[in-house]
């Protein structure tokens, strides 16, 4: 138990050509459980209702409606497993190892129908270019369960800092959820107001999906593993509509800088993994790029903040 607990006390290293084809393997793999999650849920706002969530083992679906109850699905990045559990006391598992996504599909379904579970999905993945369909992709097959649990554990400390820095505002706020879309974990801030029709799409993503998640002004953070283009993982942060004037703000850690090409700010994940205190260099960027997203933008931010300060005194919360 020692060894396990100061293994997760240090940020760990995240280099993504270290695991990028374990990284394009899970990634699919979490859209095929996503959009099992899209199609049993009821619809909310901005996609709320896709997401995954950081779990004690991995990531999860929670709870979702089927015919006879509740199910969820878990990627338990500690045992390598993924289980279907549902309400009536059914479990299935399937051990992750290296495998295509077109045998994790086949396999994946062949234990909802052991439990009953009645979905279809589309398989086409979203928000990528020259995309696989699920059945047929032969091409990603890898699996290194070290990274893989090196990444999860570096969302474990990106999540905790995330929902402090949910906690300071008391306006419309998005949970702390994974996009399995983008493979990002993010948390979005809403001035209030209504934004203009956004004109911006995403490859295998209908308008109407990108059109109604901007429908509202928002402030925007998260953390995302790289690309090919982009190789780095990173913290990002961006507001819609944008004004001229946010690159230009003076944001914190100085490390941090904006990307025209990409649009937002960005903090490369390395610094503040080697910072002497990686929560709070965390936390000033996203407290800063929200300011300068709020400052430039015009909020009400007197009516949409909120002092911990006061309920860390008075209850010793947040400690």
């Amino acid at each position: 138990m020692p060894d396990t607990i100061s293994k997760q006390a240090s940020w760990p290293v995240i280099k993504f050509n270290d695991w990028k084809d374990t990284l394009a393997t899970v990634h699919l793999w979490t859209q095929i459980v996503g959009k099992i999650r899209l199609r049993k849920m009821p619809w909310l706002n901005h996609s709320w209702h896709v997401t995954l969530y950081i779990s004690p083992y991995g990531l999860s679906t929670g709870s979702m409606p089927y015919q006879h109850g509740i199910f969820q699905i878990d990627f338990d990045f500690i045992r390598h497993q993924l289980l279907i559990t549902t309400s009536n006391g059914g479990k299935e598992i399937l051990e992750l190892r290296p495998m295509s996504v077109s045998d994790f599909y086949k396999a994946l379904f062949e234990k909802l129908q052991l439990l009953d579970i009645d979905v279809a999905i589309y398989t086409v993945p979203s928000e990528m270019e020259a995309a696989i369909r699920f059945e047929d992709d032969q091409i990603h097959k890898s699996y290194d369960p070290q990274q893989i649990e090196n990444f999860w554990q570096a969302l474990i400390k990106i999540h905790n800092v995330f929902i402090r820095f949910r906690a300071r505002f008391i306006g419309k706020c998005s949970p702390v959820h994974f996009f399995w879309g983008a493979f990002d974990l993010a948390v979005t801030r809403f001035s209030g107001r209504d934004a203009p029709k956004h004109p911006g799409t995403a490859p295998n993503m209908p308008a109407i999906v990108m059109q109604e998640a901007y429908s509202k002004e928002v402030s925007s953070c998260g953390f995302w593993p790289g690309n090919e283009q982009y190789p780095h993982a990173s913290f990002y942060a961006y507001c819609y509509p944008a004004s001229p004037a946010f690159g230009e703000q003076k944001v914190q850690p100085d490390s941090a800088f904006y990307s025209p090409e990409m649009g937002e700010f960005l903090l490369p994940y390395d610094l503040v993994q080697q910072a002497a205190n990686p929560e709070e260099t965390l936390l000033a960027f996203l407290q800063s790029t929200y300011e300068a997203a709020a400052n430039t933008g015009n909020w009400d931010r007197k009516a949409l903040e909120c002092d911990l300060s006061l309920y860390e005194n008075e209850y010793g919360c947040f400690k």
